[in-house]
C-alpha cells in the first residue's frame, strides 16, 4: 500500500512538472498588494476548453502577503475535462436543454451553442459538442483585464457577456464585475454560481479548514455528520477528507432572501490567511463540495433579462490575515 501510494504521489508531481512546461495564454495583474495569474480564453491552446463553466476569469494564482490562494486542486488533466480548471471559476445553468431534441442545439453562456447528443437529463461531466463557441475578446491592463463573450444563436439566444476582474486600488480585493446583455428573441432565465476553488496555501482539506456564514448553517448530504459538521454559523471538518471520501450538500439551509447573506469566509487558522465572498444578489441556492484538496461552498444567484434587457452584478474577494 505504501509503494502503491508513493507511486501516485510521484505520478501527481510528474504531470504537475508536466503542465508547467506548457505555455498557455494568460496574463497577469497586480496592485501593489495582489499579484494574480490569469489564464484566457482560446479553443485552440487555452488551458480550459471543456463545456461546464465560463472560459472567462481562471485564476491559476494568486497571491497575498505570503500566501497563495489558489492553485491545480485536480491531479488528472486535459483541456476538454469538465473540472480541469482553477479559481473562482463560474457555471450557468444550460439554456432550453430540456426543450431540444437530440441533435439540437442548447446555450450555455460563457461558452457557447451546444449539441444535444441524445435524451439521457443533462450532466456537467458530459463533454458536449461545440457547434458555435462565439467570438471571445480580451481588454487586458495592469490591474484589470475585461472578457467579452459576444454569441449569436440560430435559436433565438443572442448575448452579449462581460466580465471584467478587477483588483481594487490600495485594497487587498478582487471584484468579479459581471453584465449580460440580452441581444435575442427569447428571454433568457437562469442561474450561475461560482465554484470557488481554493486552496489557501495549499493546505489540505482538514480541521485547519474553517467556512463561516453570516447565519446559522445546516446541511445534510454526503460527510455531513461524520467528515463535516455545521456548529452554529461554521463548517468544520472533523478529520481530513481523505481519497474516495465524499463530502457534497446540494443545499445548506439557513440563509434569506437578501444579499447580506451572500458572505461567506473561508480561511486557514493554521497560516492565519483566509478570504471574504461577498455578492450584491440574494443566494438562490448554496451548494458544498469538498475533495481532499480544495472546500468549494457554491453560492447561486438567479439572472434574467429580456430581450434588449441588461443586466449586471458584482462578487467580491477581500483577502486578509488574522
Amino acid at each position: 500500500m505504501r509503494k502503491i501510494m508513493l507511486l501516485s504521489a510521484l505520478l501527481c508531481c510528474l504531470i504537475i512538472s508536466a503542465l508547467t512546461l506548457i505555455e498557455f495564454p494568460e496574463t497577469s495583474i497586480s496592485n501593489g498588494m495582489i499579484n494574480a495569474k490569469i489564464y484566457l480564453p482560446d479553443s485552440t491552446s487555452g488551458y480550459y476548453r471543456g463545456v461546464r463553466f465560463d472560459w472567462a476569469g481562471q485564476v491559476p494564482s494568486l497571491e497575498y502577503k505570503g500566501h497563495s490562494y489558489f492553485g491545480q486542486w485536480n491531479s488528472t488533466y486535459d483541456p476538454k475535462l469538465h473540472d480541469a480548471i482553477m479559481g473562482p471559476v463560474e457555471e450557468f445553468v444550460a439554456l432550453d436543454f430540456d426543450a431540444v431534441t437530440p441533435g439540437e442545439t442548447f446555450v450555455k453562456i460563457g461558452v457557447g451553442t451546444l449539441v444535444k447528443p441524445d435524451d439521457k437529463k443533462y450532466s456537467f461531466a458530459t463533454n458536449y459538442q461545440i457547434k458555435d463557441g462565439g467570438k471571445w475578446t480580451v481588454d487586458k491592463k495592469k490591474d484589470r483585464v475585461t472578457f467579452t463573450h459576444v454569441l449569436n444563436d440560430a435559436n433565438g439566444y443572442g448575448y452579449v457577456y462581460k466580465k471584467t476582474l478587477l483588483l481594487t486600488k490600495g485594497k487587498p480585493e478582487l471584484v468579479l464585475e459581471h453584465s449580460l446583455k440580452n441581444t435575442g428573441s427569447k428571454p433568457i432565465t437562469t442561474s450561475t454560481y461560482n465554484h470557488n476553488f481554493f486552496m489557501i496555501d495549499k493546505e489540505p482539506t482538514n480541521p485547519n479548514i474553517r467556512i463561516v456564514f453570516p447565519f446559522e448553517v445546516s446541511g445534510e448530504g454526503a460527510g455531513f455528520g461524520t467528515i463535516i459538521n455545521a456548529k452554529g454559523k461554521t463548517l468544520e471538518y472533523a478529520r481530513a477528507v481523505e481519497k474516495g471520501d465524499q463530502v457534497f450538500s446540494s443545499g445548506l439551509k439557513g440563509f434569506g432572501n437578501t444579499a447580506k447573506d451572500y458572505d461567506i469566509r473561508i480561511e486557514n487558522v493554521k497560516t492565519k490567511a483566509g478570504v471574504r465572498i461577498t455578492g450584491d444578489k440574494p443566494l438562490e441556492k448554496l451548494v458544498y463540495w469538498a475533495n481532499p484538496t480544495t472546500s468549494c461552498p457554491e453560492p447561486y444567484i438567479g439572472v434574467n433579462a429580456k430581450p434588449g434587457e441588461e443586466v449586471k452584478w458584482n462578487v467580491n474577494y477581500e483577502f486578509y490575515t488574522f
